[in-house]
């Protein structure tokens, strides 16, 4: 049950959080539509766009909190700063994981920065969306939104006039997203966040120049690899696992999905870094707080927007984190969190890797 005092005393705790980086936010009127911006993302709004939240926060029109994203002096980088400092001190935990992936925002029409035809694994197939590559960071009970990058196809970067009316700046070149989630990576590890695993998909895993900076900076990974991945000994990975006895494989739920537990079978094996060998080849949703609901077309909007719906969604997180500090809650996180021992054999089943 939430009683009155406890409301009071998120709202206390908002308001520190605005204070916190209110100076990032030159004028008082423009500091006073970010409280507005927020407070309403974190509201029970249907549709969380710039009308619906105007209509929220008390104004007439939307016009100043569309001037927030598009029009208005703030440095949406300075906020996502704060807010990985913010998630640090608030939910940061040494076992800490930084989780890359990216999301499909479909849309009408061809004018949104980075948008075309281009396969989303939100939607499950090719659409007319843009592509956003995020950076997560996860604990065994907890996990919240640290980082964005938009990424720009080269049939906008190829075209400048075309990111200039959609207010991508000049010198935004082509980036692949394994290149955008490098970036996230460095600055993830720079940051005071404690990192102890960099995990993400196949379409991360795959890239070798990927692999190789997590390697070189020390930090612990899991990484997906597609089964025609090239490894040491073997021309692809699928022709490696073959060769599994029968006693190395173990099933292992990674945690609840949306079609219920997410079962894998599982077997571990030792292989070299790639510093020796190299191959080229219950928490708050993410979405609970308006992260794809924005209606706004230009570069700089879409960075506004999205990263104050992961500042919202990490305060949600953290207000949570706060409400049951005291209980000792069930891990979700079952082999991903265990210590990592290296192996001494080949072959070996992950109970045995990961512990009991």
């Amino acid at each position: 049950m939430i009683t009155e005092s406890a409301v009071k005393q998120w709202d206390l705790e908002l308001n520190d959080l605005f204070v916190a980086i209110g100076h990032r936010f030159g004028r008082v009127e423009l500091r006073r539509r970010m409280r507005d911006y927020v407070r309403g993302l974190l509201a029970p709004v249907s549709r969380k766009n710039s009308w619906q939240l105007a209509e929220q926060a008390g104004h007439s029109t939307p016009d100043g909190l569309q001037h927030l994203l598009a029009g208005a002096k703030w440095e949406s980088d300075d906020i996502r700063d704060d807010l990985q400092e913010y998630v640090a001190d608030k939910l940061g935990e040494d076992s800490g994981v930084l989780i890359i992936d990216d999301t499909g925002f479909i849309k009408k029409g061809t004018a949104s920065a980075g948008v075309q035809r281009q396969y989303s694994g939100t939607a499950g197939r090719t659409e007319n969306c843009q592509i956003g590559v995020f950076a997560a960071y996860a604990t065994p009970r907890w996990r919240a939104l640290v980082d964005r990058e938009l990424y720009l196809p080269k049939s906008w970067t190829g075209d400048r006039e075309r990111c200039r009316t959609a207010k991508v700046p000049d010198d935004r070149e082509f980036a692949t997203k394994g290149e955008l989630a490098r970036r996230m990576v460095l600055r993830a590890l720079a940051s005071p966040l404690p990192i102890r695993w960099v995990t993400a998909d196949a379409a991360y895993g795959q890239e070798s120049r990927f692999r190789r900076l997590l390697e070189q900076s020390g930090v612990g990974y899991v990484l997906a690899v597609p089964k025609s991945q090239f490894t040491v000994g073997c021309p692809r990975i699928e022709a490696l696992f073959a060769q599994a006895p029968d006693k190395a494989w173990e099933k292992i739920s990674c945690g609840q999905g949306a079609k219920g537990p997410r079962v894998y079978h599982w077997a571990t094996v030792r292989l070299p870094a790639a510093a020796e060998f190299d191959y080229q080849g219950e928490v708050p949703q993410k979405n609970e707080c308006g992260l794809d609901q924005y209606e706004v077309r230009c570069y700089v909007g879409w960075y506004r927007h999205v990263t104050l719906a992961m500042l919202a969604h990490a305060f949600l997180a953290a207000t949570a984190h706060q409400a049951q500090d005291a209980c000792d809650a069930p891990s979700h996180m079952t082999a991903a969190n265990q210590t990592f021992t290296i192996l001494q054999r080949p072959w070996a089943r992950p109970a045995g890797l990961w512990g009991s």
